[in-house]
């Protein structure tokens, strides 16, 4: 007999920090402190707790080694990388191989592959766009809302099947606190697989980091019934 799926935890009561209203609020307030002061590139979210470097740990370990996740053909030179909710897109920054500060890391591993960064805070994707600018780092920014725009617009060029890494830091988090219903009376989060499953190619990764749910938790949402 095979093993019974994951059980879908229950909903998160709502919270401000599930609605675009204080993101907008948040990105508008590091946008004028950049502006004054272009060293400071906003909040670091999950930082005490060492997420990124973790997630880059797994890349290298999972993605490069002989485990080989994502074939033998993907490499750190082409590897494609999707950040949804990218707010400041520290993360991506990292990737290209900066360090926590955003400067220049000289032992820091580069990925070299397309990035594109997505949120639905306006906000937020102009200040990410001027950092990484500052930065004189590649990677594009561009507006998109997960939950109500069609896929198709960030499915484009070589990724037009889908990405090969799609990573989310906190914005399943973010969507789990919203008290919005879809068309189907649904709260967001219920619908949040069905919108992100095209985002990622065939054999591709989906990263998710979340200080809400537990890796059980999760595999509930993602794979319960």
């Amino acid at each position: 007999m095979g093993s019974n799926p994951p059980t879908r935890p229950n909903h998160l009561e709502p919270s401000p920090l599930g609605t675009k209203e204080y993101w907008d609020s948040l990105y508008t307030t590091e946008l004028h402190n950049h502006s004054a002061d272009t060293s400071d590139i906003g909040t670091i979210w999950f930082s005490d707790s060492g997420a990124e470097d973790k997630v880059l740990s797994f890349l290298s370990s999972h993605i490069l080694s002989d485990k080989k996740l994502l074939g033998p053909k993907t490499t750190r030179q082409n590897c494609s990388f999707l950040d949804l909710g990218t707010g400041n897109g520290h993360f991506l920054l990292r990737l290209r191989g900066l360090d926590e500060d955003g400067e220049v890391d000289e032992e820091g591993e580069k990925w070299e592959g397309r990035m594109l960064g997505v949120d639905y805070s306006a906000q937020s994707v102009d200040f990410a766009r001027r950092i990484a600018a500052s930065k004189g780092v590649e990677i594009e920014f561009e507006y998109f809302d997960l939950m109500s725009d069609s896929p198709s617009s960030i499915l484009t060029n070589e990724e037009s099947e889908g990405w090969d890494v799609v990573l989310d830091k906190g914005t399943f988090d973010a969507i789990s606190l919203s008290e919005e219903r879809d068309g189907q009376g649904r709260r967001l989060c219920e619908g949040y697989r069905e919108k992100v499953m095209p985002l990622v190619r065939q054999g591709g990764l989906l990263l998710v980091t979340s200080c809400n749910w537990t890796g059980e938790e999760l595999r509930g949402w993602f794979a319960g019934a």
